[in-house]
């Protein structure tokens, strides 16, 4: 296996250094608009080695895998940024990989209420052309969506005979703190993509079909495991909730995250000021997106790392009943304390978190257990595999049982 990293930021740096452990593989070309950062995530390893690529550009993503032999392109850059890699990998007859789909557009006139183009259906409107390629496109494997979605395989296959709903819940107790100890909005994740999923009409999977609602809506309360406890969760918009339907039978499917009143705040008010628009505005001579230059004027994810504490859970929540045909509830999960992940690894823990997943499929690509072509969701995958190597790479998964 040959991979082309695509993106060598917070979460393609952990990715390298994850991947660095493994022996699955013959090497990495790990590529990014930065050439410095390229070559500082490629340095902690003789199989690595570092190039500049567009990822704006399939013919730049498609030259560097035929250069370099490429078997496998792991996209890690912002999905704005999807299809041309998704393209440039396909041109090249190499398989690929994302953690984040192909983007939305609301509907014009109806944008609470019905879908206009959904996360991701850009990529499956090609899943014929991978298929006649014999090329496999396995989106969305980063850990939300990604590991909820494994989840959902195994629930569906071991836990349950029927499933009422299929319910994302991820929730946090970080907490970033300046050198005098004060605590500081600092985003763990990609500001970018933070405001295009939680700004666009939220999907909810119900009955066999796909409506949107508002923003932030129908709030509730969860209570994470190992120490986090009760969070507010609001729906937000997610890959998961339009991969999940695709391959496992439910009623309904839902993503709720974690938000925080401060960060609820933050972005209603981004999107009054019209702070969150991506088309460009003319700035003393200068064009600039707005959302752009807010990412810009934040904390880089990948570097507060040393001023965070606490654990993130990504997990799923799943009702319906168990393979008795009795009532169960059930919360499938992962928690990481950023405290062990900044020690063993160098990475913060939500980056992390999303760069271990894909190191786990790709591995299980290159030794057969996974095997598929066309545009595919991890739901299509036997989950055991997986979950039983992301234990193997020292990094468990747990169960809760809830009062159904």
């Amino acid at each position: 296996m040959r991979i082309l990293l695509v993106g060598a930021g917070g979460v393609g740096a952990a990715f390298c250094s994850i991947a660095a452990r493994r022996d699955f593989y013959e090497t990495i070309v790990v590529t990014d608009y930065s050439l410095e950062r390229a070559e500082r995530a490629s340095a902690q390893d003789a199989r690595f080695t570092a190039a500049q690529v567009d990822a704006s550009s399939a013919e730049a993503v498609t030259a560097l895998c035929r250069e370099h032999r490429i078997t496998h392109v792991m996209n890690a850059v912002d999905p704005v940024f999807d299809m041309p890699v998704f393209e440039g990998a396909l041109a090249a007859g190499a398989d690929y990989l994302d953690m984040a789909m192909s983007l939305s557009k609301p509907h014009p006139e109806r944008p609470h209420e019905v879908p206009g183009v959904k996360l991701g259906d850009d990529q499956f409107a090609r899943a014929a052309a991978w298929e006649e390629a014999g090329r496999l496109a396995l989106v969305g494997i980063g850990v939300e969506p990604g590991l909820s979605d494994v989840f959902a395989r195994y629930a569906a296959d071991h836990l349950f005979s029927e499933i009422d709903e299929l319910g994302t819940r991820d929730g946090a107790n970080l907490v970033v703190r300046d050198e005098d100890g004060n605590e500081v909005f600092a985003p763990s994740f990609s500001m970018w993509t933070t405001i295009e999923e939680c700004l666009n009409p939220p999907v909810v999977w119900q009955d066999g079909d796909w409506h949107t609602t508002a923003p932030f809506s129908e709030p509730e309360v969860f209570d994470f495991p190992e120490g986090i406890g009760p969070v507010e969760c609001v729906n937000v918009e997610h890959e998961e909730v339009l991969l999940m339907p695709r391959w496992v039978d439910c009623r309904r499917a839902t993503f709720k995250y974690g938000l925080g009143e401060e960060m609820i705040t933050i972005l209603k008010v981004l999107h009054q000021l019209g702070l969150d628009s991506t088309e460009k505005v003319r700035v003393k001579g200068v064009e600039v997106s707005p959302r752009d230059v807010v990412a810009a004027v934040l904390p880089d994810p990948a570097t507060i790392g040393p001023r965070m504490t606490g654990k993130t859970c990504a997990g799923l929540w799943v009702t319906g009943k168990d393979k008795e045909g009795r009532p169960r509830s059930t919360y499938l999960y992962h928690v990481v304390d950023n405290e062990e992940t900044m020690r063993e690894y160098g990475h913060q823990c939500v980056v992390w978190q999303t760069a271990i997943n894909p190191v786990v499929a790709l591995e299980l690509l290159a030794t057969g257990v996974w095997q598929g072509a066309g545009v595919l969701g991890p739901e299509a995958f036997d989950a055991v595999p997986f979950l039983d190597l992301l234990t193997a790479y020292g990094s468990p998964w747990g169960v809760r049982e809830l009062t159904p």
